[in-house]
């Protein structure tokens, strides 16, 4: 892998290929590989040629430090907007044998489902199948990095990659079973700890909050409305001004183009049942108020249309992501 922040290298034209081309055979020349071999991720401002002047400089220099403990510093190498650095180890079986598996992300805005201009990076000593690891990247992805939303909005970059050494010596997996079982359960748990991370890092964030929705008649359906009220700018700010308007949820359940009566429906912040069958009902409003001013806020919707359900993690719309996303060039 070779990884750039600071310029996406998106919306160049022909020029930008080019360069992209230039970077994978730089770096297949410092490391001794094929250039096919080279996977590429960049980040940062659209529509700007990549600096090559200074990639042909630093690429055989990043590649001479190259070191089992580079970690942490790769890890904050890749930050753009982002305020920490973004990492995760788990550790699992196979064989008899124990094997890890490690990751790094980046991505503080522009993150939506589809994953946006976020980046992950993770790699194990495990011997695995190709086939089998992108069956278990799939899903993996999909409970975690395409459950989270910072602003709704997504880029043009996007990538999440894992890497299988087999150094860790135990038999490959190239089978399903309890192996593939356990290796699929870490891949998940490091995905789901890297978006949690993401989502808490987000540009000006204050709160964080799961958006969960249940008995909807489909999955589909369930994510829909879960991602239309974690995308909502109204409830998005009542989240950072930390008021319990129930009623910003409604309307976002209303608008998402599900079909569904709205008279079932039930909203829950935290444990407090502010809403029931679309509409008001008796409750405590300085408990819905502390459940909303939590360090992470649970909004439950419940469509009371059938058994499927789904989450999808938010944070809240502060001063701070205007400032930060107002003068991003500058």
């Amino acid at each position: 892998m070779v990884v750039n922040s600071g310029c996406a290298n998106a919306a160049t034209g022909e020029g930008g290929l080019a360069d992209a081309r230039e970077m994978a055979s730089l770096t297949a020349q410092a490391i001794g590989c094929s250039p096919a071999e080279i996977l590429l991720a960049s980040t940062g401002v659209i529509g700007v040629r990549l600096p090559m002047e200074k990639l042909r400089a630093a690429i055989p220099r990043a590649a001479a430090a190259l070191s089992k403990e580079g970690g942490a510093d790769a890890a904050r190498a890749i930050m753009t907007t982002d305020t920490r650095p973004k990492e995760v180890l788990v550790e699992f079986a196979v064989g008899g044998r124990t094997a890890h598996l490690g990751g790094m992300a980046k991505g503080a805005g522009m993150i939506a489902p589809q994953l946006a201009t976020m980046l992950a990076f993770l790699t194990t000593d495990a011997a695995i199948a190709p086939k089998l690891l992108r069956q278990a990247l799939t899903p993996a992805v999909a409970a975690s990095f395409n459950s989270i939303t910072v602003d709704g909005d997504t880029s043009t970059n996007d990538t999440v990659v894992v890497l299988a050494s087999g150094a860790c010596g135990a038999p490959p997996i190239e089978r399903a079973g309890a192996d593939l079982e356990a290796f699929g359960a870490a891949l998940g748990e490091a995905c789901q700890r890297l978006a949690q991370m993401l989502i808490r890092d987000g540009e000006g964030a204050t709160r964080v909050a799961e958006v969960r929705v249940e008995g909807a008649r489909t999955h589909e359906d369930a994510e829909r409305v879960a991602r239309t009220i974690a995308d909502s700018p109204l409830v998005k700010t009542a989240l950072y001004g930390g008021d319990a308007n129930w009623g910003r949820i409604l309307g976002a359940v209303g608008r998402a183009g599900v079909a569904l009566d709205i008279n079932r429906v039930d909203i829950f912040l935290g444990d407090v049942w502010v809403s029931e069958a679309g509409a008001a009902r008796e409750y405590d409003e300085s408990l819905a108020t502390d459940a909303f001013t939590r360090d992470t806020v649970l909004i439950r919707v419940r469509l009371n249309a059938g058994r499927e359900s789904a989450s999808v993690w938010t944070c809240d719309l502060s001063h701070g992501y205007v400032d930060i996303n107002g003068s991003y060039r500058s």
